[in-house]
């Protein structure tokens, strides 16, 4: 988030002198655990927000390029979203309905459905989970070890599945028996120092040939999981050809291709899902965040063949929750009918050539990348290669405090930026790339970034 002057909106002002402020943030500290990691880099309080502005309680207006952490594509409080959840309170609908069939989720699964890889959505069937994409993940999971009757799995380098222990295990910086981890072909920091089109079809390689490799000790896969999109690895693109090798290798071994688009769903990336860039068709889809408009919502859906689990084997207490559907039908909707995936991708290429701008001169940022909306920039000590160990750590928390949104990459070392789809006209993409730039380099502790 950024302090900026924003242009006119109807916020009205909010009247603080900073000690309410100060004193919540000084009551959070003392209560709250240690683990929590947003409130330390971002000492404020918000009170109100609409779009992409935050209004802190001390009056101050920020600019939230972290959107919720992907969850509100619609950006906050958008019209739609809020008439979808006034709608399901005025009807005195039930609020919980465990796994009962509504009225709501009826029309919450006809616009999900929609959505689909048509490959994927003709006889597809959905599983509502609890409410986070990590129990999602936990979920395809079981659903194709159950279906194959296999219990290795096959995940990536840098990945980022949830925070539960089966998707820890699926994630990047997690060692864990049964799980095979293969090279994602990260192009800057390419794991086999070629990068590019070649390092990716060693990525391929590897894989295809330990999985045929009678002594390569990969336990038998029940799945392969993977990011279209690795978002806490450091936003990185996966090349639309190596999925579809991907998607090559495991078909031809009869093994389900998930595909985890919790952060990466619902227009992000400048397609409605980012499989459809290259095509991909997988076997399972991981979503959540953006699915529920802002709300707490997750769903598995899957191929028909797949479903073969018993009755009771995932089950969620807030699985049936009416409002995250109803907002997620309002999102979909709008998003679909607006075409917000494609001006994601407008606005998303603008930007990048905004940030790039900025970046060029500047050694101690390696590289700008993305894909749509999800954007992230590589930071790396001034006097390094690609190669090196990133020399800026310290300071990826000082750049996301001042306008990136957060830190993320496999060492800690990248800024995102990921605003909301709605983020408005192609024009609003330069005051944003500008402001975001400006940011870092007007924040105190982003100095390091102003040496050339």
């Amino acid at each position: 988030m950024a302090v900026t002057q924003l242009p006119p909106m109807a916020l009205s002002a909010v009247s603080d002198d900073g000690g309410a402020t100060q004193g919540i943030l000084r009551r959070q500290a003392l209560r709250e655990s240690a683990a929590r990691s947003y409130a330390r880099a971002l000492p404020i309080v918000p009170v109100r927000a609409r779009g992409m502005t935050i209004e802190g309680a001390d009056g101050r207006r920020y600019l939230d390029c972290l959107s919720g952490a992907g969850a509100l594509t619609l950006g906050h409080n958008h019209p739609v979203v809020l008439e979808a959840i006034r709608a399901v309170l005025d009807s005195e609908a039930p609020l919980q309905v465990l796994d009962l069939a509504t009225p709501v989720k009826d029309a919450f699964t006809d616009e999900l459905f929609a959505t689909l890889p048509p490959g994927l959505a003709a006889g597809a069937r959905v599983q509502f989970c609890g409410p986070a994409g990590t129990d999602a993940v936990e979920a395809a999971l079981k659903l194709v070890r159950i279906a194959t009757g296999r219990d290795g799995l096959l995940a990536f380098s840098g990945a980022y599945h949830g925070m539960t222990a089966g998707a820890l295990a699926a994630s990047g910086g997690a060692c864990a028996a049964g799980v095979t981890r293969l090279p994602f072909p990260y192009d800057y920091r390419c794991p086999f120092g070629v990068g590019g089109e070649r390092g990716a079809e060693l990525s391929a390689r590897w894989a295809e040939k330990l999985l045929d490799d009678p002594k390569g000790g990969a336990p038998d896969p029940a799945g392969m999981i993977l990011e279209p999109v690795q978002g806490e690895g450091g936003v990185i693109p996966a090349p639309d050809g190596w999925l579809r090798r991907m998607r090559e290798i495991t078909a031809a071994r009869s093994i389900p291709l998930v595909a985890d688009e919790v952060q990466t769903g619902v227009g992000r990336t400048g397609a409605f899902w980012a499989v459809d860039h290259s095509g991909t068709v997988p076997d399972v889809m991981v979503l959540s965040k953006a699915i529920g408009g802002g709300l707490p919502l997750a769903v598995v859906v899957y191929r028909e063949e797949l479903d073969v689990w018993p009755p009771g084997a995932h089950a969620g207490t807030f699985r049936g929750n009416q409002l995250a559907m109803a907002a997620g039908t309002a999102t979909l909707a709008y998003v679909r009918e607006n075409h917000l995936a494609q001006r994601a991708a407008v606005v998303g290429r603008r930007m990048l050539e905004r940030l790039r701008r900025f970046a060029a001169g500047r050694p101690q940022i390696g590289e700008v990348r993305g894909r749509g909306l999800m954007i992230g920039l590589e930071l790396v000590a001034p006097e390094a290669g690609p190669t090196a160990e990133a020399g800026g750590i310290a300071e990826a928390g000082a750049i996301a405090e001042a306008g990136a949104g957060a830190e993320a990459g496999q060492a800690g070392s990248a800024a995102r930026v990921g605003p909301a789809a709605r983020v408005g006209p192609v024009a609003d993409a330069d005051w944003e790339g500008a402001r975001a730039a400006q940011a870092r380099t007007e924040h105190p502790r982003s100095r390091w970034l102003q040496a050339k």
